[in-house]
């Protein structure tokens, strides 16, 4: 199946990083499979946004699971959308929960989750894990996997 690249900017175009995750653009296709009850899963292992105290990198394990609707989330656009954080100070939780509720806000998917598995500031990792409410009912949830802190890998 084709895709209809209309409305679409950044898909198949030559396309800079925007400079704050505010000024990044997150843009959906239609789903081909509308009315099916199925996860799609994201994962991005090496996520970083930097710490708004200290100006230091932090490093997160993203895992992104959502039901789609209607839209599906286009990847280029999440890439660029993540990568956008390289420069944001914020702390975890808010970058882990503002990931979230942008993306319900732009695809509104049935249903949503994200796990932030942070790597260890000052000795301690700090997980975060936001989700839009309960699941579908009929949806099978794999689990994200990403094991507690030890060495992460």
């Amino acid at each position: 199946m084709a895709v209809d690249k209309e409305g679409l900017t950044q898909l198949g175009q030559n396309v800079s990083m925007a400079a704050s995750p505010e000024e990044a653009v997150l843009e959906r296709v239609p789903n081909p499979q509308r009315g099916e009850i199925y996860v799609t899963r994201f994962t991005c292992p090496e996520f970083t946004s930097i710490c708004p105290v200290t100006g230091q990198p932090d490093f997160a394990h993203l895992v992104i699971d959502y039901v789609p609707d209607d839209w599906l989330l286009e990847s280029k656009s999440l890439k660029l959308f993540l990568h956008s954080f390289r420069n944001h100070g914020a702390f975890h939780e808010d970058c882990t929960v503002m990931i979230g509720r942008r993306i319900m806000s732009e695809v509104e998917p049935k249903w949503l989750r994200i796990g932030g598995y942070w790597y260890p500031r000052g000795g301690i990792p700090i997980d975060v894990f936001w989700q839009s409410g309960p699941a579908p009912k009929a949806v099978w949830l794999p689990p994200q996997d990403v094991p507690t802190y030890r060495a992460r890998g």
